[in-house]
């Protein structure tokens, strides 16, 4: 199993089908509903008159269904909660699709009836989503349905996968069958099959039953074997590079390993952008939606600031930032730490346990609530909802110098939540900066209005588990 361009986003082609078989199971499991409720009814044939209602309701409440799932981060290939963390983010997923369908279904005739159909409709497709996520898990950890692959190099180049896909979610879509060594490159991979070849590269991969080859050579010019990997390629076996490697499989761009000619050559890095008026519309609603459903808890957090530092205390932060293009502007959050957390004028990355957070302050970032005053950025077009996140000209002028392509991430706005919120852990350093670079790179490559819906999704998770908060 490998991955599905989706309007040029790498989807895991597993959890794909996934979701397409648990929305059909949530489409039959309204129909059997609505048969059990005319069976308890004592009419039967009440069924026969609710068919043609059935189609457009089932669909509703199956759509509304997998979103929410979604949203819980069980279609996430990186999810790592047992079986109690599924468990229960499936019981929150279902409850909350409940709510949301009922709601729908108090606009549409038959309230009462399609009620009982609907409680009906949620035990059935509970029962049955999890059975279908046992069996996924059980057909998934098969060797039979991942995807061969063969890593030609064992140096530094190649350590990077098994430093960075150590874990059994990270090789969720495939199985690495080996790496082989090349001659004048110092083995760097430990705990991995090391194969030392004695036949042609094509050989061994059409004996080996070889899917794909991973290029990661440590001096690619004088060690790529080009008239073996057009052979195996000739075969039908999938040739990539490391970068595109991890592209596909982890959703970011490997900013250590992108050359010069590799970032000059690739697909222009702005070409499948939404258009501005579609982006800027998105934005707009998205940040609009937020605003209304948020207000009360903005007030709150008003309050409780006030209470805690005293009225004459600030509510808000006004910070420069680096937004599109380089341009600075002020971002706007409520204040989280205390009034003179920068007193020297110093400008400090974040730490864990930071003394200078307040008590309210260390809930609001736990939560995000701090970043809500951020949508009237978004709403005077300074931000965008969904992008990289902001960082201050002190550290941009540093991290510029010493991470490559860093300035790259500028190519959009910056955004309340981002990809690399969603992949990566908070980060308050310039080796954190480095990581959610290549997840900030993977989105200006590859972001699409369907990619911004998706984060938008998964954001509802890192808010729930608090995912990142420092």
């Amino acid at each position: 199993m490998a991955t599905v361009r989706v309007f040029n986003h790498h989807v895991h082609t597993s959890f794909y089908w996934l979701a397409l078989v648990d929305a059909a199971l949530f489409v039959m499991a309204l129909y059997a509903g609505a048969y059990i409720h005319s069976l308890v009814a004592l009419h039967p044939s009440s069924f026969q008159a609710m068919i043609p209602e059935i189609p457009n309701r089932a669909l509703i409440y199956s759509v509304i269904t997998v979103l929410c799932l979604f949203a819980m981060g069980l279609y996430e290939p990186r999810m790592r909660e047992g079986r109690s963390g599924v468990l229960v983010r499936t019981l929150g997923g279902f409850a909350t699709a409940s709510l949301f369908t009922a709601g729908v279904f108090m606009l549409l005739p038959d309230v009462q009836q399609w009620r009982s159909i609907l409680l009906y409709a949620v035990l059935l497709s509970f029962s049955a989503n999890l059975i279908s996520r046992i069996v996924f898990i059980n057909l998934t950890d098969l060797e039979q349905f991942k995807s061969r692959v063969l890593v030609y190099g064992s140096g530094a180049a190649a350590s990077t996968i098994t430093s960075a896909m150590r874990r059994k979610t990270d090789r969720q879509g495939f199985t690495i069958v080996g790496f082989v060594r090349v001659d004048d490159e110092d083995p760097r991979v430990t705990g991995e099959r090391v194969i030392n070849l004695r036949q042609p590269l094509a050989e061994y991969a059409r004996q080996t039953e070889i899917d794909q080859i991973v290029v990661a050579l440590d001096n690619k010019r004088d060690q790529t074997p080009t008239d073996e990997l057009f052979k195996c390629r000739l075969q039908g076996i999938k040739v990539m590079n490391l970068v595109n490697f991890f592209e596909r499989e982890a959703g970011k761009i490997l900013v250590d390993f992108a050359t010069p000619g590799w970032m000059t050559l690739t697909e222009d890095l702005r070409s499948n952008a939404p258009s501005s008026l579609t982006k800027r519309s998105f934005d707009i609603v998205a940040s609009s939606i937020l605003l209304m459903s948020t207000w009360p808890v903005m007030l709150v957090t008003a309050l409780a600031i006030w209470i805690e530092d005293g009225f004459k205390a600030p509510i808000f932060f006004s910070q420069q930032r680096v937004g599109l293009n380089g341009k600075a502007f002020q971002v706007r959050k409520f204040r989280s730490m205390s009034i003179d957390a920068e007193g020297d004028g110093k400008a400090r990355w974040a730490t864990p346990n930071d003394s200078r957070v307040t008590k309210v302050g260390a809930f609001i970032r736990r939560t995000r609530i701090d970043e809500l005053p951020q949508i009237f950025n978004v709403l005077s077009g300074e931000m965008a909802f969904i992008g990289p996140r902001p960082e201050r000209p002190e550290f941009v002028q540093q991290l510029a110098q010493q991470i490559p392509y860093y300035n790259s991430r500028h190519a959009v706005k910056p955004g309340i939540t981002g990809w690399a919120q969603l992949c990566y852990p908070y980060g308050a350093s310039e080796d954190d900066a480095r990581q959610k670079l290549q997840f900030d790179l993977y989105y200006v490559k590859n972001q699409s209005l369907f990619l911004d819906l998706m984060i938008t999704l998964s954001t509802v998770e890192v808010v729930l588990f608090g995912k990142g908060a420092r």
